[in-house]
This record gives C-alpha cells, structure tokens and sequence, in this order.
C-alpha cells in the first residue's frame, strides 16, 4: 500500500472508532465539510456534516451498530476499498444484522470527500 493508503488507514480507523464510541464530531474531524455519505439504512445519499449529524442521531435512536474495519484495498482509481464486520442490534438487544460490507472511500486533502457501500460476494 503507498504512503498515502497507509494515512487513509489511519482517517478511517479513527472515523470508525469516533462513530462506534457515538462521538459525531470526532468522526466529523475526519471528512470534508461537503462530504457525500451513503445512508445504507435509510437509502440515498446526504452531503455535509449537519446531514450526517442528524442521519446518525436518527440512526441511534432506533438501532445500535458498531462497525470494524477488518480489510484495506487501494483502488486503482485511487479510492480505498474498506471490508467491514458490521454488527447491527435493536435497542432491546437483539441481532438484525451480523456479516461483512465494503465501504469505499475517495479522500481529498488528507480526508474523506465520498463513502459508498458495496455488497460482500459469498466468501
């Protein structure tokens, strides 16, 4: 991985860590301010920290995730390909959703500009 893959690392590990410790603006600190977010659970897109503020404080209201990177892949289109274990429970505690999902990310000025997600094929 280059030099600037291995920094990329270490933006989406802190961003991952902020948003499992539901510390919004340290996971904030990590992207653009006109960041584009995929909003896998409620579908679409949203722009900007305000968008991805109010997303995740609906997010949390009705369910509980926590989010491991587990995989890094530098794109040859420069963006980075993240596998992650995704575990997602009610409030109450029970499991919805257990398994692996790719979150690819572009970066500009040393944060994240773009996330997208992308289904795991059968391992």
């Amino acid at each position: 991985m280059t030099q600037s893959g291995t920094q990329f690392e270490e933006v989406i590990k802190k961003a991952y860590s902020a948003f499992n410790e539901r510390n919004i603006d340290n996971a904030l600190s990590t992207m653009q301010p006109d960041v584009q977010w995929s909003k896998a659970w409620e579908g679409g897109y949203i722009s900007g920290h305000d968008e991805i503020k109010q997303y995740w404080t609906r997010q949390w209201t009705e369910i509980n995730p926590k989010v491991e990177p587990v995989g890094f892949v530098e794109r040859g289109n420069g963006s980075l390909e993240v596998k992650v274990h995704q575990n997602v429970k009610g409030l109450k505690g029970d499991l919805m959703f257990d398994g692996f999902v790719k979150h690819v990310y572009t970066f500009q000025d040393g944060l994240i500009k773009t996330m997208d997600i992308e289904l795991v094929e059968n391992e």
